[in-house]
């Protein structure tokens, strides 16, 4: 079967989407399909950075077009780098031949209106992964007015999009039922969450002491936050806190990551001089397994209005650790309903703003010093690659199978 993945990232990348697609097209390749993947040429957090236009890896055909390098300062830049990425994609696309499949990630938003462009003109099928919603995304973040023309344009493009898709998946219960609610049936759409990286990612004790050396970390509880840094998770609460524990020179906070909200992180930790935070880029896959067991507090943080609209998908990878969690979000989430199947004290949560209750989970988990959480690891081997990608697999191939139909029944995964 040929397959076409479309995502702004890919390998070598290190964010999230592009090592879930790098996981998804290598176990393609691997079941023996001929897999093409079209990307951007730059680095995610590294724009001046180019990957090659073309190359062959692992039996992938990787296809990467430019975009402009304008940054994350302001939203019109990343409009702007946006959308020179999605046409220089609907021109490259353009001279390709048609695919039984087109799996389309949402990242950049529009990415999926491109493929399902695609496939009307070319055919095959189209399976809509959707990792963030958007317009929901923006509209929760405050970047654009509910009511606005561009917001409606922009939501009659989401469900062509969809209306086109011959299945959609989705990654938490509730954003299977905002896709619902655009008029997408329930047996439509495939409830998947992302996997746990879990050929890089486990406790490493000897790379856990290796990184807390080589940061300064030796001796410390370490509690972090390791991800994008976004407005979808706002970090204001931890840093108060950080702020408010700064004479507690036990405590370290480290930052591991990138995106647009990481600057407003490094400039408070300078602005007020808190030398118990540490800030550091996204460290790549061969050493997460290091950074990530360096940790003696794991940080997941979503913003209120977000439920249904990103997913927490960090929550595995710490899972796959087997460490203790904070937890600064809305009541009830996905996270919310992990915790609740796990034993007290492995995942705590906390609402934003309340940052005496932050200080004391810190505090509690500080005094029981670094443990290991058994039942979250058990828990963890639900959300192993060998155990979902499978199911995505499947997916994929059923709407090949079905040229251009819908899925007959959504596989679940709770």
């Amino acid at each position: 079967m040929r397959i076409l993945l479309l995502n702004q990232t890919f390998y070598p990348d290190v964010v999230s989407t592009a090592q879930h697609a790098a996981d998804l097209a290598a176990d393609l390749a691997a079941a023996g399909h001929e897999v093409t993947v079209v990307a951007s040429r730059r680095a995610y957090d590294s724009p001046s950075h180019l990957f090659p236009a073309k190359e062959s890896l692992h039996n992938l055909n990787i296809l990467r077009v430019p975009s402009t390098a304008l940054g994350k300062s302001a939203l019109w830049r990343r409009a702007v780098d946006f959308s020179s990425f999605l046409v220089a994609l609907m021109v490259r696309l353009a001279f390709l031949p048609p695919f039984d499949v087109v799996v389309a990630m949402t990242s950049p938003p529009l990415i999926a209106v491109v493929a399902a462009l695609f496939v009307r003109v070319k055919g095959g099928a189209l399976i809509s992964w959707i990792m963030d919603l958007n317009p929901d995304e923006a509209i929760a973040a405050g970047a654009l007015r509910q009511n606005s023309i561009l917001a409606s344009s922009l939501s009659r493009l989401l469900r062509f999009s969809l209306s086109t898709s011959s299945g959609v998946v989705v990654l938490d219960r509730f954003m299977r039922d905002r896709v619902e609610a655009k008029g997408v049936p329930a047996s439509h759409i495939a409830l998947l969450p992302p996997w746990a990286h879990s050929s890089a990612v486990h406790y490493n004790p000897h790379g856990r002491d290796r990184f807390r050396a080589l940061h300064g970390l030796t001796g410390k509880f370490v509690v972090m936050y390791s991800g994008n840094h976004s407005p979808c998770h706002p970090l204001d609460t931890i840093l108060r806190a950080a702020h408010a524990m700064r004479a507690e020179p036990d405590l370290a906070f480290v930052f591991v990551g990138g995106g647009s909200e990481f600057r407003k992180v490094v400039d408070f930790a300078a602005l007020h001089s808190l030398n118990n935070v540490l800030c550091l880029p996204y460290q790549p896959l061969q050493t997460l397994a290091d950074s990530l067991s360096a940790a003696d507090l794991h940080l997941v943080v979503m913003g209120d209005p977000f439920v249904g609209v990103v997913h927490p998908c960090k929550i595995y990878n710490i899972l796959a650790i087997g460490s203790p969690c904070l937890y600064i979000g809305p009541f009830p989430s996905h996270i919310t309903e992990i915790a609740a199947s796990l034993p007290p004290s492995t995942i705590s949560c906390a609402s934003h703003g309340d940052v005496s209750s932050v200080m004391d989970h810190i505090r509690r988990a500080a005094i029981l010093g670094p443990r290991r959480c058994p039942a979250n690891a058990d828990l963890a081997q639900q959300f192993t690659s060998s155990s979902v990608v499978t199911r995505m697999i499947s997916v994929i191939e059923d709407a090949g199978q079905l040229a251009g139909q819908r899925l007959p029944a959504a596989a679940v995964l709770s």
